[in-house]
């Protein structure tokens, strides 16, 4: 690296947690000099326990470190590979999980906290950016996550406008396509109204009969429930964003007047024939591969969502993408606010990373301060920033924060197209679409499933979807490779050196 490098100017980051931490050394691994601002020990948090950088709030656990036939697995390798700070730390403090990666937290946050202490190009400032940054901070990472402190929060309010930052996240589950059952399912919008680019047949229908629609209202209210942290416990429910089961709480009926119910919606396939109440499914993003239920954000524990969410006709083999919540959490509307490289568009110094961009997890928001630390460096250095491919785990969750996810934003419907709940309430009267989400396969442009193996015999079944995940995975980690070997963060003079 060029001596050279050392006179840049630094790169600010604001928070410490595991996008913040990923950014900055992202950075300074490039040889540009950054300052990682963390509010904490000088203003705490609800959550925090320590002062310590990257500190784990919930669970220990990574996820699955598969990469062949798991997402978040490929996301593991892919962030591997380009010299993660908070994968490697992971795999040195890793804790018996089975497939799993879990790690020893305090462990962890510590060789966080020391290996970006101990770097010549990091500086670690303890102390609350309580606004919008400096004017002379050219270069801003914005990672504070779900906890943003109130000060900044109401910064990024002015700049993005009111009714673009959740402070309520309303989850509804979200369905792969290919696992809805057509011969069930039908395509039709209430009463055939096209909407805005819509044609008239834009949402996915499940009917039920009056039986399994009083089965499926006794499920609901009968499921086991997760309970609110006690941080969280104060904050109000919407009523644009009710809980599916409090709806079927407050009266049998309720569900059949809100999300589910059936007037201007017939089966073609069955004339005559009137459900007594319909699910709906929404497409969620451009490939078509993801479907939202629509109004069913909930507090359900996950595997009672599972076993009663399969009990829709059309859905009874759904897998799932991501599954519904309900919890206290502050995002930005990414795909309306944010441009393809992260930077806010209304001041384009300003990049956003992890949780609060829209992505749900520790793997994924680190992966988004991997990618936000590398396109700043590439700016201060000269370079020209490229986002990973669209094919790899990384690039798809750029690409649905910044464009793949469909965007619906309309004035609350009491009678709408979706039954009046189809997404949260930010402020009075207005609802939209845009959810946190984890990494899934569904966010990467599809690929053909083989129909034989290597033997010549027919794959079929749960085994013909491994291998088609399996395809992706190659295809995403080739791709990731040349990404990484086209875009080496150096110093325009010592690229000659």
């Amino acid at each position: 690296m060029s001596h050279t490098v050392s006179t840049l100017s630094p790169i600010h980051v604001v928070g410490g947690g595991l996008a913040g931490s990923e950014a900055a050394w992202q950075i300074a691994c490039a040889g540009v000099p950054v300052v990682l601002h963390e509010m904490r020990p000088v203003r705490v948090t609800d959550a925090h326990k320590t002062d310590g950088l990257a500190e784990l709030v919930c669970s220990n656990s990574f996820r699955s470190d598969e990469w062949q036939t798991n997402a978040v697995g490929l996301l593991h390798e892919e962030m591997r590979r380009a010299g993660s700070l908070i994968m490697s730390a992971g795999d040195r403090h890793k804790l018996p999980a089975g497939g799993a990666l879990a790690v020893d937290r305090d462990a962890f946050s510590t060789e966080v906290t020391a290996r970006l202490t101990a770097h010549p190009l990091v500086t670690i400032a303890r102390e609350e950016v309580a606004g919008v940054p400096p004017s002379d901070w050219s270069s801003v990472i914005v990672a504070t996550g779900p906890l943003t402190s109130p000060a900044l929060t109401d910064a990024i309010l002015k700049l993005t406008g009111e009714d673009q930052l959740s402070f309520f996240d309303a989850i509804a589950p979200i369905v792969h396509f290919d696992s809805i059952d057509l011969d069930i399912a039908w395509k039709q919008s209430r009463y055939d109204k096209a909407g805005p680019g819509g044609t008239g047949a834009d949402y996915l229908n499940c009917p039920m009969t009056r039986d399994e629609y009083e089965a499926f209202v006794d499920a609901l209210i009968a499921g086991e429930k997760t309970s609110f942290k006690e941080w969280e416990a104060t904050t109000p429910y919407f009523d644009g964003c009710l809980p599916v089961e409090v709806m079927a709480e407050r009266g049998r009926e309720t569900l059949r007047f809100g999300p589910m119910k059936p007037v201007g919606l017939a089966d073609p396939r069955k004339p005559g024939e009137r459900p007594y109440a319909v699910v709906q499914l929404r497409q969620d993003n451009g490939l078509g591969t993801l479907w939202n239920i629509v109004g069913f954000q909930t507090k359900l524990k996950h595997a009672e969502q599972v076993r009663v969410f399969r009990m829709i006709p059309g859905l009874q083999e759904a897998e799932f993408a991501r599954l519904g919540g309900l919890h206290r959490n502050t995002f930005i509307n990414s795909p309306v606010v944010l441009d393809e490289l992260l930077r806010l568009k209304a001041d384009t110094r300003l990049r956003f990373a992890g949780q609060i961009t829209g992505v749900e997890g520790y793997v994924e928001s680190a992966a988004m301060g991997l990618v936000t630390g590398r396109l700043a460096a590439a700016e201060r250095l000269g370079m020209t920033p490229v986002v990973p491919p669209p094919t790899t785990a990384l690039g798809a969750l750029v690409s649905h924060i910044t464009g793949g996810h469909i965007v619906t934003d309309v004035e609350g419907e009491s009678d709408g197209e979706d039954g009046g709940a189809a997404a949260p309430v930010e402020t009075a009267g207005k609802r939209r679409s845009f959810q946190p989400m984890n990494i899934n396969y569904g966010l990467l442009p599809p690929i053909a499933a083989p129909s034989r193996d290597a033997q010549g015999r027919k794959v079929k079944g749960k085994e013909r979807g491994f291998a088609k995940k399996r395809l992706m995975s190659v295809r995403a980690l080739g791709d990731v490779d040349r990404w990484l070997a086209e875009n080496v963060l150096r110093a325009p003079d010592a690229a000659a050196e």
